[in-house]
């Protein structure tokens, strides 16, 4: 079986489809390893792509006031037992452009792998990002995932990120976003992770609410089992009058792991205005009685409320 093979079996266990590597109307980008298995651009979207010694380079282009319709799909992963993945990205929205990416990372045999991604991103004014982005790293452990992402919204502009770890195991994970929202700008962060074994969790992201009437919304949401850890930091500045900020922190605990929450925010004017919740605990008893009530194991009615802060 090719590589590209191995890597759509898993594309397609995680929710993607084949298929649309085969449609002219759907751009996409698939790597395996530093090597660059497909690619294809449309209209308004300019993608420069390359292989090198180090990694991969890829630059993205969304050109002023283009619209596209149907999402951009990217896939990354590494398909062997052992190796490294390095991509440096980054993504330019020109003035009042649009365009959603899904990105699936896939990494299905890991026993000693390693996906380093530096993306730096810069949205134009008026214009909007989404970036929904789904890992499957395998059942051993044996993966070590470090994104480092930096961001910048321009007036008017939207910028939307949702990353989703919950099947599998995690290994180690650790993300660092740092993203700056300028005039009336509005940025939302979403992190969804679910720790087994020994798996280990640090999410660090960063909301900075440079403009005026710039709004920020970071929400984790982290469940971890066995001997998992997960250690969750939000930040949010309100640095311009009219900007708004929150920070949501949401962490289940079973067995023998342990979470940690570290929200942090600060106020740099007196217009401006950021809060944050945090919780972390085992499981709601009441949601477990009424769910056992209805039939439920234990075991299930904890699967059940687990998987339901992690939508």
């Amino acid at each position: 079986m090719s590589e590209m093979d191995e890597l759509m079996a898993v594309f397609s266990m995680t929710g993607g489809d084949r298929a649309i590597l085969a449609d002219a109307g759907t751009a996409h980008l698939v790597a395996s390893g530093h090597s660059i298995l497909s690619s294809r651009t449309v209209e308004g979207l300019e993608v420069l792509a390359k292989e090198t010694r180090s990694g991969i380079t890829a630059g993205i282009r969304v050109t002023a006031g283009t619209r596209i319709e149907k999402p951009v799909h990217l896939c990354f992963g590494v398909v062997h037992r052992k190796g490294t993945q390095r991509i440096l990205m980054h993504v330019t929205m020109e003035d009042g452009a649009s365009a959603r990416f899904i990105a699936h990372c896939l990494f299905p045999k890991a026993e000693k792998v390693k996906h380093i991604m530096d993306a730096s991103v810069t949205i134009g004014e008026g214009s909007e990002m989404r970036y929904s982005e789904v890992h499957y790293h395998g059942m051993s452990g044996g993966v070590e995932v470090l994104p480092r992402l930096a961001v910048f919204v321009g007036r008017n502009g939207k910028y939307y990120t949702d990353f989703t770890l919950t099947t599998g195991r995690v290994g180690k994970l650790s993300i660092d976003y740092d993203v700056t929202a300028g005039e009336n700008a509005f940025v939302e962060l979403v992190a969804r992770v679910f720790g087994h074994g020994k798996d280990e969790i640090k999410v660090k992201e960063k909301v900075t609410l440079a403009g005026e009437n710039a709004r920020g919304m970071i929400k984790a949401r982290i469940a971890v089992e066995d001997d998992a850890t997960a250690e969750v930091t939000g930040i949010t500045e309100g640095n311009a009058a009219g900007s708004r900020g929150h920070v949501d922190c949401m962490e289940i605990v079973k067995d023998r792991a342990v979470a940690k929450a570290s929200p942090q925010v600060q106020v740099n004017h007196p217009l401006a205005k950021v809060t944050h919740e945090a919780a972390i605990g085992s499981v709601d008893r009441k949601q477990m009685e009424t769910l056992m009530a209805h039939g439920l194991s234990p075991v299930e009615a904890v699967d059940v409320i687990v998987k339901g802060i992690l939508r």
